[in-house]
């Protein structure tokens, strides 16, 4: 696989790059369902412009760049998109000094391979890319740093799919607190652990879920089931989310440093081989925001990125099952 590290302040030549190569695979996918089965542009274009308003020049700015293409425009709203359920692993080390890690698992042909750097609304964020120009975990220059991960609650709602929410958080917030502030008047789509940490030392995880308020712990790690016992087991088992978010709570008992923390990452059960089923783990991220880097881990290479780096790219191969 190829990985691509975009240095772009704004949405330009290498955004639209981007989007001509990916398109037609995003298009399908936003369109699985049927034409029918996606919000019209106006409802999608008011809910951004209503919980996001200042997202919403960086929006049209992508559309410009499209030239216009109205499917292209209802989906960069990321409002009410098909499902995306990614299962994957993080942990935090809090302090004025934060570290989180983790790992993204998911099926290797529905990864963007994308690490965007950009100031889109004149704050520096870094973070790997997905829908375009949403994000599956990011900083920004404040010290926040975002991570996603899979809640195991079944079903989808009306709602802003998660990359496009921590874009938001990013752009946005400087702390913990000011995050947690705006996830609660925001709707989104599906089911998710935020794991968040800021410079003055706040960490936790925030539960999201359409039709109820966001559910804040100081945990510092997070896999794939809602707090400490899940709500669907079996969803759960599928995943050994309860074996890796026990092996986190260990490895994190013992008060690991960065390293340390990043190499349980690289080994079972936190990093999952099984591509052909969509759980295999595409990369370890572990950011330091007062770095102001994240480093990309594999158990044959790494990958420093920062916000200043120029645009890169960096080739690697994926072994599993």
């Amino acid at each position: 696989m190829t990985l691509y590290g975009i240095s772009e302040a704004v949405p330009g030549p290498r955004w639209q790059a981007l989007f001509e190569s990916t398109w037609p695979a995003y298009r399908r996918w936003y369109l699985s369902e049927g034409d029918s089965a996606r919000p019209d542009l106006l409802t999608a274009q008011a809910m951004l412009a209503l919980h996001m308003p200042e997202l919403v020049p960086t929006y049209e700015r992508l559309v410009e760049l499209t030239d216009g293409d109205e499917v292209a425009a209802r989906m960069l709203t990321l409002w009410d998109p098909p499902a995306f359920l990614p299962s994957c692993s993080q942990a935090v080390l809090p302090g004025p000094d934060p570290v989180l890690c983790r790992n993204y698992d998911y099926d290797p042909d529905l990864w963007e391979c994308t690490v965007y750097a950009s100031a889109l609304t004149g704050r520096r964020v870094i973070g790997t890319g997905d829908c375009l120009w949403g994000l599956l975990d990011g900083m920004n220059d404040a010290g926040l740093v975002v991570s996603l991960a899979f809640g195991g609650r079944p079903g989808s709602a009306p709602g802003f799919a998660i990359p496009l929410v921590v874009r938001y958080l990013l752009e946005v917030a400087e702390t913990v607190a000011q995050a947690r502030k705006l996830l609660a008047g925001l709707p989104v789509a599906m089911s998710y652990n935020l794991t968040l940490a800021d410079s003055s030392g706040d960490a936790g995880t925030v539960f999201v879920a359409p039709g109820m308020a966001p559910e804040f712990r100081p945990a510092r790690a997070a896999t794939n089931h809602r707090g400490e016992v899940p709500e669907y087991p079996a969803r759960a088992d599928a995943l050994r989310s309860r074996e890796r978010l026990q092996a986190l709570d260990s490895t994190l008992a013992g008060s690991p440093d960065a390293s340390a923390l990043a190499q349980s990452f690289l080994a079972d059960p936190l990093y999952n081989d099984e591509y052909s089923r969509g759980f295999g783990t595409l990369y370890t991220a572990l950011y330091r925001p007062a770095e102001g880097t994240v480093e990309y881990l594999w158990p044959d290479g790494r990958w420093r990125r920062g916000f200043d780096d120029p645009s890169d790219e960096l080739t690697m191969v994926l072994e599993g099952r």
